[in-house]
């Protein structure tokens, strides 16, 4: 089909390697076997062929697999020979088990294999360590055919009997039958392997003597069950309403309290959701016209706000939902890492013991609270699921929970306090006075107006300021963990005795299957450091051995809902975390190279200058002290010298404001995300989850299985969550619209509404 040199992809494979420095360094090597290629081919063309492969040494098996599909694709595909590709696939179509052989990589044989149908391919195989090539050949290594091979081989029908080839190799039947592996990469998401591969199973130790009884069916303890769901309006939230819908259809009802907005009633809010967002559209796709009449059937809007005691609800409907409900599912929370305190407070913490609260005056409704496995703070190590009141990373023994619950409300009260006083009134009449516009005269109402923003920008950030530094001070990164750990604590303390799980995901990024592959919004999470990933920045200060947890949302989804069916049962554990760093551990390193792969995917396919260039940045984990060096902190340091120098200058506009103003975006981000990629090396441990997920019926494992130990990171990162985020966030951070979408209409039917106060 093709004419291929051992030395040719080998050499791709090296002049793209992940540094700049060991692109040089590796095409030294390069030039260096091809003027010892002669004579080492001349002596043992197997021994020339493990030798050129050295040169692959250090390479991650990562890398290879998309620059394999890279070579090609853009290189291979080109050079088919017609009659041969016309031959294999007449073969695949008549039902042949067809096995490509080559002397290549098999990098770069199985996309070649899955273009043309075959099955199987035995090339060579390098040997990896820890996901590094060693630059050693696995046996049996596949030479390069003789000096008359293409005399001999030039008609297009290339079979070879077992026996021939055999014998061509210099290995027996059993040893090329046993090197023929699969060409197809294991399913992303699936409850078993792909042929060929070493079954991943975990075995599941129960180390503290409790086990989940056998026979848990999740559809057999939530069917007719009375659900209502918080923060339905949330990345969690929406993407759980839509699959419960779809999997459970024989649930009772699910109450969602909405909170309105201003002139925009909870109704509104929710149709609109649903029409909307790309999250319901299975649901339309399974529904059509009926689903208006679907959704009156199971879904009742609550209007309300958690944020009060007694939810906003009126006493009549407060007392109807207590009698009838069997599990409140609260998902709702501030997620920005550092807002103003008023704000992480009332919506982490106070809104969780309100919840608690009126959980506590239902008959029978159990509490499932979602948290984060981040509220570990600054520690290392494995983190275990116990909940621990009045928890601190510090592990300061007079800390108080509610002590200090109290404490930031008293800390808000004295700060408004403050923003009223005459000395804090008097700076921002200053403020307001030093403004261009106080030359045209700003007195009066004017001026008094001025003032009013002042005063509440100044509250904002000092309250932002206060919250941040109290969370550092008691070892926790940011305002949100603070607030969501307290929440934990004021729940462990106050809801004893009741039905409780605190669930704790990790970073919560792109769904695998459900709703759809590829679903993401929102840029709350890693979207903005994986955006930065692709632009010329290369420079990620990080450890390249800690653990990145990242979970697809539907994984987050699928444990909610087994936990949910476990509260209901009573067979639930007090906490339970959702991550991968245990169960299927990507490192930092790998993390960072799988973006950067992802990026020059993207680019490959691209045309123009700017893309050929943005392909060959990629990202490397450094050191602090080399980010401060030479990455953004010293180029914004030499922008400002350059500014300094030219500031004499009759310029109307500065030069390089731009790019100081984009490096100080830069340094803001990654001091941000410095706990989660240079700090705390957690390992969540997420054991009760999966004793849930092995207890569960046989006929249910595959709709509501926890199944994260079975994600291949790389075709998860590279061909679904990159893509995402480039899809559905990415024109958020640049400010570009989202693609445009037919509309849609639930037509005349209104969702089922509850009355409210």
């Amino acid at each position: 089909m093709l004419d291929l040199t051992v030395v040719e992809p080998v050499a791709f494979f090296t002049w793209n390697a992940q540094t700049f420095a060991e692109r040089f360094r590796r095409r030294g090597l390069i030039f260096l076997m091809a003027a010892l290629r002669p004579f080492l081919y001349s002596t043992n063309r197997k021994f020339a062929t493990r030798v050129v492969h050295t040169a692959l040494r250090g390479v991650t098996r990562d890398r290879l697999d998309l620059l394999g599909e890279e070579y090609f694709q853009y290189k291979l595909k080109p050079r088919l020979k017609a009659r041969g590709v016309e031959k294999v696939q007449e073969l695949v179509r008549a039902g042949a088990d067809v096995v490509l052989v080559s002397q290549g990589l098999d990098h770069v044989m199985k996309p070649l294999a899955r273009h043309l149908g075959a099955r199987r391919v035995v090339a060579n195989r390098l040997e990896f360590r820890g996901g590094t090539a060693t630059g050693r050949l696995l046996d049996p290594v596949i030479r390069p055919r003789g000096a008359f091979a293409r005399i001999r081989d030039e008609q297009p029908d290339g079979r070879r009997a077992p026996k021939t080839l055999a014998r061509q190799l210099d290995i027996t039947v059993e040893e090329l039958r046993a090197a023929a592996i699969p060409a197809e990469r294991a399913s992303l998401w699936s409850g078993a392997p792909a042929a060929g591969d070493a079954v991943r199973e975990r075995p599941v130790v129960h180390f503290d003597g409790q086990r989940q009884a056998a026979g848990f069916s999740v559809r057999r303890a939530l069917t007719g069950r009375h659900v209502m769901l918080i923060g339905v309006t949330g990345f969690i939230g929406k993407v759980w309403l839509a699959n419960l819908l779809m999997d459970l259809p024989k649930i009772g009802r699910i109450y969602l309290l909405i909170r309105r907005q201003k002139s925009n009633p909870a109704e509104r809010r929710l149709e609109k959701m649903v029409e909307e967002s790309p999250v319901f559209d299975p649901l339309f796709e399974k529904y059509g016209a009926g689903l208006a009449d679907f959704l009156r059937e199971k879904v009742e809007v609550v209007e309300g706000d958690v944020t009060h005691q007694g939810l906003g609800l009126s006493p009549d409907l407060a007392r109807r939902l207590q009698r009838d409900l069997d599990l409140v599912v609260n998902s709702s929370g501030l997620t920005d890492f550092n807002p103003d305190l008023r704000d992480a407070l009332a919506t982490n913490t106070d809104a969780a013991l309100n919840i608690l609260e009126f959980v506590r005056g239902t008959d029978h409704a159990g509490l499932l609270h979602l948290s984060t496995c981040y509220v570990a703070g600054e520690s290392d190590g494995r983190v275990v699921e116990k909940l621990r009141p009045n928890y601190n990373p510090r592990h300061l023994p007079e800390f108080d929970a509610e002590r200090e619950w109290q404490a930031l409300h008293e800390l808000i009260r004295q700060a408004e306090a403050q923003a009223e006083s005459a000395e804090v009134s008097a700076g921002l009449k200053m403020q307001a006075l030093a403004k261009e516009h106080a030359a045209k005269g700003l007195q009066g109402a004017a001026l008094d107006n001025q003032i009013r923003k002042n005063r509440v920008r100044w509250l904002k950030t000092y309250l932002t300021e206060a919250g941040t530094r109290r969370a550092k001070e008691l070892g926790w990164p940011n305002t949100y963990t603070l607030t969501k750990s307290l929440a934990e604590s004021l729940i462990a303390k106050h809801g004893a005795g009741l039905p409780i799980a605190v669930v704790r995901p990790a970073i919560v990024e792109t769904s695998v299957a459900k709703p759809f592959v590829g679903w993401n919004e929102g840029i709350n999470t890693s979207a903005s450091l994986s955006y930065l990933l692709g632009t010329y920045f290369r420079q990620l200060p990080s450890n390249e051995s800690k653990r990145l947890d990242i979970i697809p949302v539907d994984a987050v989804c699928a444990g909610m809902t087994l936990i949910a069916a476990a509260v209901v049962e009573r067979r639930h554990d007090p906490l339970y975390q959702l991550a991968t760093s245990v169960t299927n551990p990507c490192d930092m390193g790998r993390s960072i190279e799988l973006t950067s792969l992802a990026h020059r995917k993207h680019y490959r396919a691209q045309e123009g200058l700017e893309s050929w260039l943005r392909l060959r940045f990629d990202a490397i984990p450094v050191s602090k002290t080399r980010y401060q060096r030479m990455s953004a902190p010293a180029q914004k340091a030499i922008v400002k010298s350059i500014q300094r120098i030219m500031s004499p200058l009759p310029l109307k506009k500065t030069p390089l404001v731009k790019a100081e103003r984009n490096l100080e975006r830069v340094e803001k981000l990654i001091e941000l995300f410095e706990p989660f990629i240079l700090l705390n090396e957690h390992d969540f441990a997420a054991d009760n989850v999966e004793k849930l997920s092995h207890a569960l019926v046989e006929e249910e494992r595959e709709d509501f299985g926890y199944k994260t130990q079975w994600l291949d990171w790389w075709d998860y990162w590279i061909n679904v969550h990159i893509p995402a985020l480039r899809r559905w966030t990415y024109p958020l951070i640049e400010g570009r619209p989202l693609e445009a979408r037919a509309p849609r209409s639930l037509g005349n039917g209104e969702m089922a509404r509850t009355g409210t106060r």
